[in-house]
């Protein structure tokens, strides 16, 4: 199955800042915001770079696009197809809608209707198939075959890679002197592309993630130097819930420090505290690395903390507090 990837070794900071020149038309340049009551209780300086304001509400706005204008114009033209129940979902939907291409996107059966509302928004195809990994992969190598659509992997792509990538550009431009930077880790787009652009402009800044304990796939393929993949994951942070991809396990166990994992309980009372003391609406999967940099002071307290708010998609009649 064709991919959106163009390139064959991982990204360079050339492709990096050219990923943000062409996401720039379509994306926010979001706010780094700060709390003095967090700071407090966590021991450290914290910028939260907030992409819950991000288009679509998530950093996946970033990677969807940049794979996207990254194809050849022969291809794009084919309109492009994922799967995912979530904001990949609607990232990869707007992007194209913004390119002025045809979205063909897979989507669970049960995924909320709030999110198949948002996909069927921005103009794209839905197509449901049943809650299973192998389901979702059936049905996307049908469309992709019946449309000839171009596939948009969410994480495990180099284009993708260098999308999500410039997130850590904006902070470090803007943030002098971080001391710690720390993302959640799912399938690891983020956190791979975090890892190098700090490689690049701030090699002497170590780079962390936080991650359920339910799910922590990132943590023990980390630890043991082998992928290993999520069985049956059970968390509140269900953008965490997939597992890590291979190119994004390659650039992780060279260039992070280090993965912490959190509990359920850690997860939601970090989310509740940035809700009331910043009065910004997070996700659980953003709150993984509030709880992370909170439960690990050894770590981080006295020390200038840039942490990645990676979404503020919350289904509001299902909240955990």
């Amino acid at each position: 199955m064709k991919t959106a990837s163009i390139e064959f070794i991982r990204p360079t900071l050339s492709d990096i800042k050219r990923a943000q020149q062409k996401v720039s038309r379509y994306t926010h340049v979001t706010p780094i915001l700060t709390s003095e009551s967090i700071n407090e209780i966590s021991g450290a300086k914290i910028f939260f770079k907030c992409e819950n304001f991000q288009k679509i509400g998530a950093f996946k706005m970033r990677g969807a696009t940049n794979a996207i204008l990254s194809l050849h114009p022969d291809n794009r033209a084919k309109g492009v197809a994922t799967h995912s129940s979530g904001n990949h979902a609607q990232a990869v939907a707007l992007a194209a809608k913004l390119s002025g291409i045809k979205a063909f996107i897979v989507m669970p059966k049960n995924s909320p209707e709030v999110k198949q509302k948002a996909v069927a928004h921005y103009g794209a195809e839905i197509i449901l198939c049943d809650n299973t990994l192998e389901a979702r992969q059936k049905a996307l190598e049908e469309t992709v075959e019946r449309t000839g659509a171009i596939f948009i992997p969410p994480y495990d792509d180099y284009a993708v890679i260098a999308g999500q990538a410039t997130v850590a550009k904006e902070l470090i431009e803007e943030i002098e002197s971080l001391e710690a930077i720390i993302t959640p880790v799912g399938g690891g787009g983020l956190l791979s592309g975090t890892a190098l652009t700090t490689s690049y402009l701030s090699p002497n800044t170590p780079v962390y993630a936080g991650e359920p304990a339910n799910a922590d796939d990132a943590y023990r393929s980390f630890k043991s130097g082998k992928l290993l993949p999520v069985e049956n994951p059970n968390t509140i942070a269900d953008g965490l819930k997939t597992s890590l991809g291979v190119r994004n396990f390659e650039i992780i166990s060279e260039l992070v420090q280090d993965i912490f994992v959190v509990s359920e309980e850690e997860i939601i009372d970090a989310m509740r505290l940035v809700w009331e003391r910043m009065k910004i609406i997070i996700e659980p999967s953003s709150a993984v690395a509030v709880a992370a940099v909170i439960k690990n002071p050894d770590v981080f307290a006295k020390k200038q903390v840039g942490l990645i708010i990676t979404g503020g998609n919350v289904d509001l009649s299902k909240l955990p507090f």
